[in-house]
């Protein structure tokens, strides 16, 4: 209830509005029996009237009972106004719950937009995105439903049965006992069908996440489904998820029709007994006939909520689950400053001491790495698959924290510099970039939203990717598909290396970010890059022995650590990685020509 409270932040007036608007509407609903049991008892029938003195005055009007008498058609039209009136604040209340679970969704879906953005990047490595998709739409959805229906009928519930039992009492004790037998049945049925009813959505809710990340893992690898033609396997998989997902919404749909059968079964009881009741109290001359339609009325007014309650329960159940789901992501802790936040002039000099770094499962990465890297340097890593290249890359962007040891950026340490002050400096081109399915032009102004056109061209060129866009039908306007599909291996490279180069940073990471594209190109990409960079610290990944032997130095890691550094002429006179790759590589390369 804290966290349904504090949901309502900011839309508490609408709320109010909106149960002081039912609260108004069941009212009214209760005078209508009234209005039939004085009709019957003291208009059609002699009894004197027993109504409040306002209602007296108003009847006093149109000429007391003789006037009713004769103008029977007053208690209809009294009753069509009231309707009227009814309708009129039921519509306010629907109108007013709506646009405050509008709101409230809003807002939850704007601040898990937010938060997820500012989750550290090992929450997102480790997290399934199906279920975070599932999270932010389904189970958003789901407390929003709540929100806009059942928050307004606990209030209507409430109401109905405060002001039944009251207006019961007034009439005759006995039958409001009657009347109330088996409430407390159905209520405590409906209690325990509500735990029932949470755990079984719970699963449905969890496979519903499992088959959204089927479907988007199988859309998004398409092009090696179709390659390998796995579709039946991809199909099989697909139905074995649905199937569990099925499973539990058939649960879901028998659990509930128990609980609408049974409780039909007590409701049409309860209201047997009261018309069984009330039929032999009347006989009896103990209640009027008006009484006993007033009685019958309000049981099934009463009765009402009491049933719906279990509708109620159920959508709280799922709408716990919804927001236990959704809480669970907003506690995930965001990624934290630990040390002095400053925001100091980068410019490239990087230095490492005795660096080590681990991640949460003990599995050490990096150990004891120690190089100096200056101003204007370009710097090349290699080594096996696995060995901490992109690693030690993203301890320079923070990504992840190093355990221990200490990185310097032109002398400040890097944990003391602010996680975003210090990737602003920062440029990144990975091997597998991703493109938004925008127009080119779109996708390059990403890292400098206000490019102007001849500094997106420049970055191009420079990415020689330039010539290449300009061969297109709509040039830089081409809109490219989801992750940048319609465009080459290569190409999609070049844009993001376009990207990054059009915002001027001082310290460059290419994370193989060449690999796509054929050494001629590679040449020309270095050559004008070195040409634009002579400033820029650079980082080159790479297994290629061609993209990196201009480097002005070569680290060449193995199992976390290095194993030498230097440059090209003096790593291939000693014997290692280094001078094993390069003579592989240019025995290919000679059986090649």
């Amino acid at each position: 209830m804290k966290k349904l409270i504090k949901l309502t932040k900011g839309n508490r007036i609408l709320y109010i509005t909106a149960i002081l608007s039912i609260a108004v509407a069941t009212f009214i609903a209760m005078i209508e029996p009234m209005v039939i049991k004085i009709t019957i008892d003291s208009v059609i029938g002699s009894k004197s009237m027993d109504v409040p003195e306002v209602v007296q005055k108003l009847i006093n009007v149109v000429g007391g009972k003789e006037g009713l008498i004769t103008n029977l058609w007053i208690c209809a039209l009294s009753l069509v106004i009231l309707t009227c009136i009814r309708g009129v604040f039921l519509f306010l209340s629907g109108n007013f719950s709506a646009r405050a679970a509008e709101n409230i969704a809003r807002n939850m879906r704007v601040k898990l937009y937010d938060h997820i953005q500012n989750l550290p990047y090992e929450y997102h490595v480790k997290a399934d995105s199906g279920d975070l998709i599932q999270r932010c739409t389904s189970d958003v959805e789901t407390v929003r439903k709540f929100f806009a229906t059942q928050m307004v009928e606990i209030g209507r519930a409430f109401f109905i049965v405060a002001f039944a039992i009251i207006m019961m009492l007034s009439l005759n004790k006995k039958m409001t006992i009657i009347a109330m037998i088996t409430v407390p049945v159905i209520f405590i049925f409906s209690y325990v069908f509500f735990y029932r009813i949470k755990n079984t959505f719970e699963k449905a809710d969890e496979q519903e996440g499992v088959l959204t990340t089927v479907l988007q893992e199988n859309l998004n690898a398409v092009r090696v489904v179709k390659a390998f033609g796995r579709q039946k396997f991809e199909m099989e998989k697909y139905e074995k998820e649905n199937k569990k997902y099925r499973d539990y919404s058939f649960k879901l749909v028998e659990l509930e029709s128990v609980y609408w059968a049974t409780s039909d079964i007590l409701c049409m009881t309860q209201i047997g007994l009261v018309l069984v009741a009330g039929i032999y109290f009347a006989v009896n001359g103990v209640i009027s006939l008006g009484t006993l339609v007033v009685f019958n009325t309000y049981e099934g007014m009463l009765l009402w909520p009491v049933r719906q309650l279990g509708r109620i329960l159920t959508d709280m159940g799922k709408m716990s689950v919804s927001l236990q789901r959704i809480t669970k992501i907003l506690d995930a802790s965001v990624e934290k400053e630990y040390g002095k936040e400053l925001k100091p002039k980068i410019k490239g000099d990087i230095s490492f001491n005795n660096v080590n770094f681990e991640y949460e499962n003990g599995n050490e990465i990096l150990h004891g790495i120690t190089f100096t890297i200056k101003q204007g340097e370009t710097v090349a890593i290699i080594g096996p698959t696995g060995s901490g290249k992109s690693s030690l890359v993203h301890l320079l962007l923070r990504l992840y924290d190093y355990n221990s040891g200490s990185i310097k950026v032109d002398g400040v340490e890097l944990k003391d510099i602010e996680r975003k002050h210090m990737r602003s400096n920062v440029g990144i081109v990975l091997q597998e970039p991703f493109l938004y399915s925008r127009t080119i032009k779109e996708n390059i102004k990403m890292a400098k939203m206000h490019s102007k056109d001849i500094e997106i061209y420049s970055a191009a060129t420079v990415a020689a990717v330039h010539n290449v866009i300009t061969t297109f039908e709509k040039g830089y306007d081409t809109i490219v598909g989801e992750k940048g599909v319609t465009l080459s291996g290569g190409q999609r490279q070049r844009v993001a290396i376009a990207r990054t180069l059009v915002k001027e940073m001082p310290i460059l990471i290419f994370d193989d970010s060449l690999s796509a594209v054929d050494t001629e190109t590679d040449r020309v990409i270095r050559e004008k890059l070195k040409k634009k960079s002579e400033n820029n610290t650079t980082f080159i990944i790479s297994h290629r022995i061609s993209t990196v032997m201009n480097a002005d130095k070569i680290i060449v890691l193995n199992h976390g650590k290095i194993q030498v550094i230097g440059t090209h002429d003096e790593l291939i006179k000693k014997d290692g990685i280094y001078k094993r790759i390069w003579e592989i590589q240019t025995s290919l390369d000679a059986l090649n020509d």
